[in-house]
């Protein structure tokens, strides 16, 4: 069934068989902490660190997602560069020529201009700095006032140099995943994503900002939480936003590669919006071929632990699998101590669910965290899940605006032809 942006939401039922294929692996022997096997992306940003956001971000340049990026060119080679630059044409090819899902574009600034407020507080452009709300390992993320409308926003500054620095792969660094953040985020629209408002880059300074939509909270699962989890009304109600913001990326042909629920954040009046797209990736067509490794060891699906070519769409799925999971029980279904003890739980390990949790939701949880990719539940049948459906029915239609325009096209040639 093909959802597209606008697609309608019929009952399917999937196979009950649920592969659990015997794999072993070997190979990896870094020894990690728990928190980087819980990082990914920009790593989490939002954390309490107190170092000023124009300082400079002290990250070790060997690491990359919390893995030691020697072992991703071993696996990976060159591989991930030609995909990583497939992206931005793609994406390029899609701004040059008007294809872009948005009603209004991403403001782009190229001049900074430092100064204060009338209270002495530090103001870039129009923004006045009021605190800072994390950081990570590319970026420090903080909450700015716009003098102009009065809204707040929540600004990611990087350094260039910094990003320049960092070696994501043989012939990338960490500036290429943040620029191509950028022009995934330039194309998009939806309301289960951040909007991305303004790029500020001034070529005669070493600091980069994306102005994004402030969200004024997140769920997090550390396994520090409530035993659990948050209950299965707010999980279904989060598995939904989450469901129809994927649905969306993946009908533009843009899998996310760290679904997490360190990278949802959730709104005042309780909208979960998908954010962080720093190791995301657009493909051509259907053709969702990767072998670059996610994002986070801990929501990487069986397949991509082997070290072989995946589907990132099923990688996607079996990370919607890992949060729901989370949301359900508190803490996630596979961790190790090490990187490779967390591979081999995610390969060899079967689920453990408690007796006692609703039918209906063991049977959502057992489909997508099937082990086996082709088994493995898809998005759209997610949607029409009984479990995701409750009591609230169908996912609500979302007619995004490239498809919006495509249809006033055809109607405006059918009026000349008529």
């Amino acid at each position: 069934m093909d959802m597209g942006c606008c697609g309608c939401f019929g009952f399917s039922r999937r196979s009950k068989a649920i592969a659990r294929p015997n794999f072993r692996i070997g190979g990896f022997t870094s020894v990690l902490s728990r928190k980087p096997l819980l990082e990914g992306g920009d790593g989490d940003v939002d954390g309490d660190d107190d170092v000023d956001v124009d300082d400079e971000v002290d990250v070790d340049d060997s690491l990359y997602n919390g893995e030691d990026t020697n072992m991703t060119q071993e696996y990976y080679g060159s591989e991930v560069s030609s995909v990583a630059n497939r992206s931005e044409e793609i994406i390029n090819f899609k701004i040059r020529n008007g294809l872009i899902c948005r009603q209004f574009e991403v403001k782009e600034t190229r001049k900074l201009v430092r100064s204060e407020d009338e209270y002495g507080n530090k103001m870039i452009n129009e923004y006045i700095r009021e605190l800072k709300i994390g950081s990570g390992s590319y970026a420090k993320v903080v909450l700015y006032r716009s003098s102009i409308d009065g809204k707040h926003y929540a600004i990611k500054v990087f350094h260039k140099s910094h990003l320049l620095k960092q070696r994501v792969a043989p012939s990338e660094t960490a500036m290429t995943d943040v620029l191509r953040e950028v022009l995934i985020m330039k194309v998009v629209s939806h309301p289960n994503i951040v909007n991305l408002i303004e790029v500020i880059d001034d070529p005669d300074t070493d600091h980069f900002y994306m102005v994004l939509e402030y969200v004024e909270g997140k769920w997090d699962c550390d396994g520090s939480g409530p035993p659990g989890g948050l209950g299965e009304g707010f999980a279904r109600r989060y598995l939904r936003d989450i469901v129809s913001g994927l649905i969306y990326l993946h009908s533009h042909n843009i899998v996310h590669m760290d679904i997490k629920p360190q990278n949802l954040l959730v709104t005042r009046n309780g909208t979960v919006k998908i954010a962080d797209f720093s190791v995301s990736q657009v493909f051509e067509g259907d053709n969702d071929e990767l072998r670059r490794s996610p994002g986070t060891p801990v929501i990487t699906a069986p397949e991509c632990c082997l070290g072989l070519t995946y589907h990132g769409k099923t990688a996607d799925t079996w990370a919607v699998g890992i949060t729901l999971y989370c949301m359900i029980m508190g803490n996630f279904p596979f961790i190790g101590e090490t990187l490779q003890e967390t591979y081999e739980k995610i390969v060899n390990d079967t689920i453990n669910l408690p007796d006692h949790l609703n039918p209906q939701l063991i049977d959502l949880l057992e489909g997508l965290l099937c082990k086996d990719p082709n088994q493995r539940l898809t998005l759209d049948m997610v949607a029409v899940h009984p479990w995701v459906i409750g009591d609230e029915g169908p996912l609500p239609e979302f007619v995004c605006w490239c498809k919006r325009n495509k249809a006033d096209l055809h109607h405006e040639d059918a009026e000349v032809l008529s």
